[in-house]
């Protein structure tokens, strides 16, 4: 996506352009012909604005078109998804997979929600994937913060959803009604189905946590606010954001939130998690307990691509369970991996008995098995999808634009290097566990170089002020450093 012509709108605008747009509704009777330059003025804020909306429309034909074309996936081999594996092969199995890919909250592009402070954008769309991502990867932090270990959307999209529209059943009073009389529908209204009914505690909450999400100025975690915070690093509405600076806006935005102040974020500073910083965040004085954390770690796994050591060990870190995603995609397009379908075990197995005969090997190799090569998969949610914007003020607003019934994959040697990784941990002793699973999963890339590491003590710079630098990374290999340009990738920075 080339975010320059929605950020060449993004100007500040004076009182005085507030005064000539509200001068320029009045009627021809009431006014004088406008100057021409305010004419000059109202004609490019309105190819600003067209230009937007047909930037809004390609999305939604290019990305709503492939967003219904289903993916493939393989019955012999299990789909790993936020920790949980799901062997596909079995109805049951299955069945359960689709319900929990459902019930993660999917935050897409929008259109027509209030204009962003500054500047005339109605809509992200072409610039807002990476913040959409972000704001993924904090709702699952969410949902495992605030709803019990399990927990899925209760309606089936095949029964009556609770965003759906119901004719409503007029009333009558007795004394107007016959022996013969029916009840007749009359205007359509929103009606809540059984399932939520049943559920209603647990659908308040996910209802609340998706309204956090909504695209108006008010909502904690909306495309506004994440914006305003994101000016504090040099970016503005319509700018690229990389995943690192989406890692620091998400901080400051729990952090300002009144809503959750049992919850705290951190960020890995040059690929570090240090252990006396989160014990700083989470640590309250006594009897209360650690507050709950999101931990966030940028990093680059390449240089210009993927450097395919690191494979194996993002897949093992989507195994665990205290990892809630993670902001990457392909190159300048942002998606949000969740999961992955490896390599069939049968066949993995075959090559390895048979290795010692290379030219069985080498046939295994240049075949095209289909559960071996072309099972190596990365799952995501794709941001790119514009919809319209939702009105969270009404009662039972809808929710099915919030969800996603199609599970897509792509080949992890299209996964762009850089990235920001998450984990949620919900108390003391969750974080030691976290951080014990995940040093065994890092152990798989310390031959090459570990993608992260935990260290005792804390960081050198103050947490708030730290500020990335921008467009080059520098990659350590033992005594070795040389630097990378990355202006072609994801992101601004990273530090390895």
């Amino acid at each position: 996506m080339n975010p320059s012509a929605a950020s060449a709108r993004c100007e500040g605008r004076s009182p005085e352009d507030e005064l000539i747009d509200d001068w320029l509704f009045l009627s021809s009777d009431s006014a004088s012909p406008p100057s021409p330059e305010v004419s000059r003025s109202q004609e490019t804020e309105d190819r600003g604005q067209l230009k937007s909306k047909l930037i809004s429309a390609w999305n939604s034909v290019k990305y709503g078109w492939s967003l219904k074309q289903k993916s493939k996936f393989s019955k012999s081999s299990a789909v790993i998804m936020f920790g949980q594996s799901y062997e596909l092969g079995d109805h049951d199995e299955k069945e359960r997979f689709r319900r929990s890919f459902a019930s993660r909250l999917w935050l897409t592009y929008r259109r027509g929600f209030p204009q962003l402070e500054g500047c005339s954008l109605t809509t992200d769309s072409g610039w807002g994937c990476v913040l959409r991502t972000g704001q993924m990867l904090l709702a699952q932090g969410l949902l495992l913060h605030l709803m019990p270990p399990g927990w899925t959307w209760s309606v089936s999209p095949h029964a009556v959803k609770d965003d759906m529209d119901l004719p409503a059943i007029r009333r009558t009073d007795g004394a107007e009604r016959g022996p013969d009389a029916k009840e007749e529908p009359t205007e359509r209204g929103r009606k809540l189905s059984l399932g939520s009914l049943l559920d209603r505690p647990m659908e308040a909450t996910h209802r609340r946590v998706a309204s956090w999400f909504a695209d108006h100025p008010t909502a904690p975690f909306g495309i506004h606010q994440l914006v305003e915070l994101g000016k504090s690093s040099g970016k503005k509405a319509g700018d690229w954001y990389g995943p690192s600076i989406a890692a620091h806006i998400l901080r400051k935005a729990v952090a300002a939130s009144a809503d959750l102040p049992n919850l705290v974020v951190y960020v890995a500073q040059d690929c570090t998690i240090y252990l006396e910083d989160v014990k700083r965040l989470c640590e309250q004085p006594f009897p209360q307990p650690w507050k709950s954390v999101i931990i966030l770690v940028p990093v680059r796994l390449g240089g210009q691509d993927l450097n395919p050591s690191y494979i194996t060990c993002v897949k093992k870190l989507l195994t665990l369970q205290c990892c809630i995603g993670i902001i990457g995609g392909k190159p300048k397009h942002s998606l949000f991996f969740v999961g992955f379908q490896g390599m069939c075990s049968v066949v993995h197995i075959i090559i390895v008995v048979l290795s010692c005969w290379m030219s069985v090997l080498s046939l295994l190799l240049f075949f095209p098995w289909p559960c071996c090569a072309k099972d190596d998969h990365v799952l995501y949610l794709d941001p790119h999808y514009c919809q319209p914007t939702v009105d969270i003020a009404k009662e039972n607003f809808p929710l099915e634009s919030f969800h996603c019934k199609y599970p897509r994959k792509m080949s992890f040697s299209r996964m762009d290097p850089s990235c920001t990784i998450g984990f949620y941990a919900k108390g003391q002793m969750d974080f030691e566990s976290l951080c014990t699973a995940v040093n065994e999963a890092l152990s798989i890339s310390a031959e090459t170089y570990p993608m992260f590491i935990f260290a005792e003590g804390k960081s050198q710079e103050e947490e708030g002020t730290y500020t990335p630098p921008n467009n080059i990374a520098y990659i350590q290999r033992k005594t070795e450093r040389r630097s990378v340009d990355t202006s072609s990738s994801m992101d601004e920075f990273v530090l390895l």
